[in-house]
């Protein structure tokens, strides 16, 4: 079995307060590097044979404690980060709501970024990600596993275009819990990959995140 492992990195002060993070910078706090731990003996028990990351930092610092874990070396690749969430970074849905009406209500109506000034699309998004995915998957032996840490908004459209599924059957997904992950896999080389699991987490009371808090662009 040829399987692809999707992670979500783990928890930052900005997904605490709710605040949209997309490219800014930021780092793990306690919490999620703590949640990054409770994840590694998971990650080793998969055996992967190769480890990538977004090249942000919290999904590096993730991905660095299931490199320690795993005695894997660390590939880095900068397609793999979240959504630019252009002015909206930095904000709290309230702020958001209150500097950005129109944005936000289209947000809420269901587009990924609410056509926020300076913010990615779904679609540019896809079209770093998709690529990256195939050759990340391409270059995965057969019989092997990948381990991939990323981000949750870019995840969640990327993996929906990556399975050529419709775009209204991928809106149907949740975000993924920070350290929460995905298995995409494929048991023969004529067989089509699938998804297998969808937001496994290791300790679920440790990582869920409350709905009216989480950043949807983290």
């Amino acid at each position: 079995m040829t399987r692809l492992v999707l992670v979500r990195h783990g928890r930052t002060a900005w997904n605490a307060q709710g605040r949209a993070q997309g490219h800014t910078d930021i780092g793990l706090d306690e919490v999620g590097r703590a949640q990054a731990e409770v994840l590694a003996p998971y990650v080793v028990a998969m055996a992967p044979s190769t480890l990538w990351s977004s090249d942000l930092t919290r999904a590096r610092q993730t991905a660095t404690v299931l490199a320690e874990a795993t005695g894997l070396a660390l590939r880095t690749d900068e397609r793999l980060r979240e959504f630019d969430s252009g002015e909206r970074s930095g904000l709290t849905v309230a702020e958001f709501a209150e500097q950005y009406p129109a944005e936000h209500a289209a947000w809420k109506a269901g587009h990924i970024t609410g056509n926020v000034p300076g913010a990615e699309s779904p679609d540019q998004v896809v079209a770093r990600m998709v690529p990256a995915l195939r050759e990340i998957w391409d270059a995965t032996p057969e019989g092997e596993t990948t381990v991939l840490v990323s981000h949750g908004a870019c995840l969640k459209v990327s993996l929906a275009a990556f399975l050529g599924w419709p775009e209204e059957v991928g809106d149907t997904l949740r975000g993924l819990d920070n350290c929460g992950w995905a298995v995409l896999e494929q048991d023969a080389l004529d067989r089509p990959i699938r998804l297998a699991s969808y937001n496994e987490t290791a300790q679920p009371g440790v990582h869920s995140l409350d709905a009216a808090t989480e950043s949807p662009l983290g």
